[in-house]
């Protein structure tokens, strides 16, 4: 019995032996762990900058959660650039609110990988002054990605444990509505008529203004439909530029932001041409515009901007 129990005493000792050196290396090398959002960027010096306006802005707490999240990260050179081009120099002299709303414009919730992303509109995380509207981010894939028709991904799909990173060389400033238009291909003959040779208002500036403004936006193949309603008309510049003006004016009110949600059947909407025109959510293809003289489809709502919004449409509107 007690030669029995010792050799138990011994085998347990010996056990406890061999398996002592395999507890010691798991201590001493322990399972790499991925950082979150915050920490990749504590972490790399090339994004000081970021981590020091997203501490300012006390985001910090905010990009270490659970998320998901996929975050544009600009670099310290796009940083800079931005702080240089504001006027700031530093992230330190930048007000905290700026600061805020611009990082969160990098935002978007959710985990979207390079693979994900499609050319179109997505929503970010900076919230406007318009209730519950948070500013959009246009997409395009066409080649590589490019957010707002500016700022290219360098990087993409860098994975981190509450989200994605895809790094981009320049800030994606606070949008406009003449961002969108000027970033959008498909309202590239949109951009030409506001630019056009022979007005009387500069749009470009009147719409970078502070608004809000709520644009109804013509495709272009809703301007060549406009071309095509006259013989006499191969281009924009065949049309008298009071009434390209005028027509132009048409499109645009300064009732508000008013989203698609703030539309209502029979609504009256008053324009910067001094003519309104109706809204008919009755039709049977969809929400769409009775004007003066013709009608139009509201084929995409929502195109949100720091000073407006952007609904676009299937045909110009004509008073």
């Amino acid at each position: 019995m007690k030669n029995s129990l010792l050799l138990q005493g011994i085998l347990c000792l010996a056990l406890g032996v061999l398996l002592l050196p395999s507890c010691k290396d798991e201590d001493e090398n322990p399972e790499p762990t991925t950082p979150n959002i915050v920490e990749f960027a504590q972490a790399d010096p090339n994004f000081s900058i970021l981590v020091e306006a997203v501490v300012k802005a006390e985001l910090d707490g905010v990009l270490s959660g659970d998320g998901p999240f996929t975050l544009f990260a600009p670099d310290n050179d796009a940083f800079q650039a931005f702080l240089n081009a504001a006027g700031t120099n530093t992230v330190a002299n930048t007000p905290k609110e700026v600061l805020v709303a611009v990082l969160t414009n990098h935002v978007v919730a959710g985990e979207v990988t390079s693979g994900d992303l499609a050319t179109g509109y997505v929503s970010t995380l900076s919230e406007t002054a318009y209730g519950s509207a948070a500013t959009s981010l246009y997409v395009s894939t066409a080649n590589g990605v490019q957010l707002n028709g500016t700022s290219t991904v360098t990087q993409a799909d860098v994975e981190v444990s509450n989200g994605v990173i895809h790094v981009i060389d320049e800030v994606i400033a606070l949008p406009t509505v003449v961002t969108f238009a000027l970033a959008d291909p498909n309202l590239s003959t949109l951009v030409a008529a506001l630019t056009a040779e022979g007005l009387s208002i500069d749009f470009v500036s009147v719409l970078s203004g502070d608004g809000p403004f709520t644009v109804f936006a013509p495709t272009n193949d809703a301007f060549q439909k406009l071309l095509d309603s006259n013989p006499d008309w191969n281009s924009l510049a065949d049309i008298p530029s009071d009434l390209l003006q005028t027509v132009l004016l048409y499109h645009v009110t300064d009732a508000g932001n008013v989203r698609a949600g703030d539309l209502q059947d029979g609504q009256v909407v008053n324009t910067l041409a001094g003519e309104s025109f109706t809204i008919n959510l009755a039709n049977a293809s969809g929400p769409a515009i009775t004007a003066g003289s013709n009608t139009a489809n509201i084929i995409a709502t929502d195109v949100q901007a720091a000073n407006g919004v952007v609904h676009v449409i299937d045909t110009v509107i004509l008073p």
